[in-house]
C-alpha cells in the first residue's frame, strides 16, 4: 500500500517538488498552500503558483488555504482527517505548530546546506556571500526554525554568473529528486543532529534591500545576482540597474563615472572595480538599453550616473 503524502508549499520551487511526487508511487492526499493574494497594479486576486498548476492540470486533489495554522483547530482537524503518513513541506510560508507536527512525520526541503542559512532567503544569501556551493537539505521538522535533524543533503556548485532565478530552478530539481530519495529510504536513514556552532540565519527580503551604490563593483554584482528577480537593485534616485556584469574588481574610480560607451553596454566605475551595464530603468518608466538612456540624459564619457 502506497504511503499517503500531504504536501505544503507555495511558489514554483514547491511546484517542481510537487510534480515529482505526483509522478511517483506515493499518494497525494491534499495540498496546503497560502491564500490567494492581490497582484500587480490592478491588484488582481491571484492564486499561488502551486495552486494554479493544480487548476491548469485539473488535478483532483483537495486544496486548503488557511490564513494561519497556529491556533487553527479547523486546519488541524482537516489534516487529521486526511490521515497522512508524511507531511512534506517546501517553501510553504508558515511555521508548523506542534499540534500539526505531531500528526505525522514532517519533512522539510530547505534550499541550503543546513545548518547554514536557516530562515526565509537561503538562496539569495548564498549568492550575496559569493559561496562556491549551495544545496538542498531534507530534514525532520520540529518547533524550531529549520533546526531539525538532517535526513539528506545534495550539493549545487554555484557558477560565477549564476543569478537567483537559475539557482532556484536548479535547486528545485535537486529538491524534487531528494524528496523521493528521502521517502524511498526513510526507514533506513539515521537522522543527523545539526551542528549548532555552525548555525547562521537569513531574513525575509524587503524592497529596500535592493538599494545599492557604486562603492564596490564585486559587492554590487553579488547583490544584483541575489536580487535580480525581486526587488532588483537600484540607486538612491530609484534608477534600476539591470543586465549587469562584473567587468573587473581592482581599479580605483570615481563612483558612478561612465568609463566606456560600447555598442550595447556601458562600463561604469565604482570606487573599487567596474561594471558592464546593459539596461537601465528610470522610476515609473520602461527598461531601456543603457546607451539610449545615457543619450537621453545627455550623459557623455566621464559623466556620473546618479
Amino acid at each position: 500500500m502506497s504511503k499517503r503524502i500531504l504536501f505544503m508549499g507555495t511558489p514554483d520551487y514547491a511546484t517542481t517538488i510537487f510534480k515529482e511526487l505526483i509522478n511517483s508511487e506515493y499518494e497525494i492526499v491534499g495540498l496546503f498552500t497560502q491564500p490567494d493574494k492581490p497582484f500587480g497594479r490592478k491588484q488582481v486576486l491571484t492564486p499561488p503558483h502551486i495552486k494554479q498548476f493544480c487548476l491548469d492540470e485539473n488535478l483532483n486533489i483537495p486544496i486548503f488555504q488557511p490564513l494561519k495554522l497556529r491556533g487553527n483547530e479547523e486546519a488541524t482537524k482537516q489534516i487529521k482527517e486526511l490521515n497522512p503518513d508524511f507531511i512534506i513541506v517546501a517553501a510553504y510560508g508558515q511555521i508548523l505548530p506542534k499540534d500539526i507536527l505531531d500528526i505525522a512525520t514532517c519533512i522539510n526541503l530547505h534550499a541550503s546546506l543546513l545548518p547554514k542559512y536557516r530562515g526565509a532567503s537561503p538562496i539569495q544569501e548564498s549568492l550575496l556571500n559569493d559561496d562556491i556551493y549551495t544545496g538542498v537539505t531534507s530534514m525532520l521538522m520540529e518547533e524550531g526554525l529549520d533546526s531539525g535533524d538532517i535526513l539528506g543533503l545534495q550539493y549545487l556548485k554555484i557558477t560565477p554568473q549564476m543569478e537567483v532565478s537559475a539557482a532556484f530552478d536548479e535547486l528545485s530539481l535537486i529538491a524534487a529528486k531528494l524528496t523521493i530519495t528521502t521517502l524511498n529510504n526513510f526507514e533506513n536513514i539515521k537522522p543527523i543532529k545539526q551542528n549548532e556552532s555552525e548555525v547562521s540565519f537569513c531574513k525575509k527580503i524587503k524592497k529596500e534591500d535592493g538599494l545599492v551604490n557604486f562603492l564596490n563593483a564585486k559587492k554590487l554584482y553579488q547583490k544584483y545576482k541575489a536580487y535580480s528577480f525581486w526587488p532588483g537593485v537600484f540607486l538612491e534616485s530609484e534608477l534600476k540597474l539591470k543586465d549587469i556584469e562584473l567587468n573587473e574588481e581592482v581599479s580605483i574610480n570615481n563612483e558612478g563615472q561612465i568609463l566606456e560607451i560600447n555598442e550595447d553596454f556601458i562600463v561604469v566605475g565604482c570606487a573599487k572595480g567596474s561594471l558592464k551595464i546593459r539596461t537601465l530603468q528610470a522610476p515609473s518608466k520602461k527598461a531601456m538599453n543603457a546607451i539610449d538612456y545615457i543619450r537621453g540624459q545627455r550623459l557623455e564619457l566621464g559623466k556620473i550616473i546618479v
